[in-house]
């Protein structure tokens, strides 16, 4: 079944690359009009070497079938988010979709240390970079959901439950977008207006294909390395993932609710670009949490 979400507009808000530009796209060919905002912009890239930008984000959105809008936003500083949301205002009258996908904690993320080792200031910046910027978009764009009683917005995290992640820092970022998601909700409901966590599985991005070695022509050399990458996702799955709630009429019902692209996909029936139907939570169960 072919879904459509011709004239409704949405923000993918870290939409460089990964799940960001994955979303993005997928929005894009339901036929959505995406705004599609970063830092990095052709001849400025703004995350190490990475060459991924928000315009190709754009072009991808438009070939795709949608209308790909690239828009340069620091989302860590309020006025910019807030001459985004009015640009938005202005040219399309409303927003029914928003995405807060902004993190760039990676280089930032020692693992293996205990907190009190770990740099305070990278970590800091974490939270600034993947958890402040998301409140003050969602601040900003809620106005234009609450007006017309109906919109969607969707934290992307990184897992479902409240299992330690590792590395504190890290942790606190990725439990904050579940609570934030729970807490929006709440504030929301009067309105309408659905709040959502999203997890993806193991993602392969293109950055996690470069770390491997390979493409996602023969990603499968790489579960030599970590086999565990035998079990992972294209960005497109989560992409399917928004375009499934999105597209939900009922899916108020879900607001406050941690999800997961695994049971998105059980409910929904979507697949991943190969057809498949990876399922992480079915995966780690069986083949991490026996083992240990």
């Amino acid at each position: 079944m072919t879904l459509s979400l011709a004239g409704r507009v949405a923000l993918v808000a870290g939409a460089t690359r990964g799940a960001g530009r994955g979303i993005a796209r997928a929005l894009g060919s339901a036929g959505a009009t995406v705004y599609c905002t970063g830092r990095s912009v052709r001849g400025r890239p703004a995350t190490g070497n990475r060459p991924e930008t928000i315009e190709e984000t754009a072009e991808l959105v438009t070939a795709a079938g949608g209308v790909g809008i690239a828009a340069r936003v620091d989302h860590t500083v309020p006025e910019e988010v807030a001459a985004l949301i009015y640009q938005i205002r202005r040219e399309q009258g409303r927003l029914d979709v928003l995405v807060n996908d902004v993190w760039g904690g990676d280089a930032l993320t020692v693992w293996g240390v205990p907190f009190w080792e770990h740099s305070l200031e990278n970590g800091l910046l974490m939270q600034q970079r993947a958890v402040h910027s998301h409140i003050i978009t969602s601040h900003c764009a809620a106005p234009l959901m609450v007006e017309r009683k109906q919109g969607l917005i969707i934290e992307i995290t990184d897992g479902e439950t409240a299992d330690y992640r590792g590395n504190l820092f890290y942790d606190l970022a990725k439990a904050s977008a579940i609570r934030l998601a729970l807490a929006m909700a709440s504030d929301l409901r009067p309105y309408g207006v659905t709040a959502v966590s999203l997890t993806p599985g193991f993602l392969r991005s293109g950055e996690m294909l470069d770390h491997f070695g390979v493409t996602e022509a023969n990603w499968r050399d790489a579960v030599t390395k970590e086999p565990h990458f035998i079990a992972s996702e294209t960005p497109a799955y989560i992409g399917r993932a928004v375009v499934a709630l999105a597209s939900d009429p009922n899916v108020f019902a879900k607001t406050g609710q941690a999800l997961s692209t695994w049971r998105l996909s059980d409910e929904y029936g979507f697949t991943d670009i190969d057809g498949s139907q990876p399922h992480w939570g079915r995966y780690f169960a069986e083949h991490v949490l026996e083992k240990r």
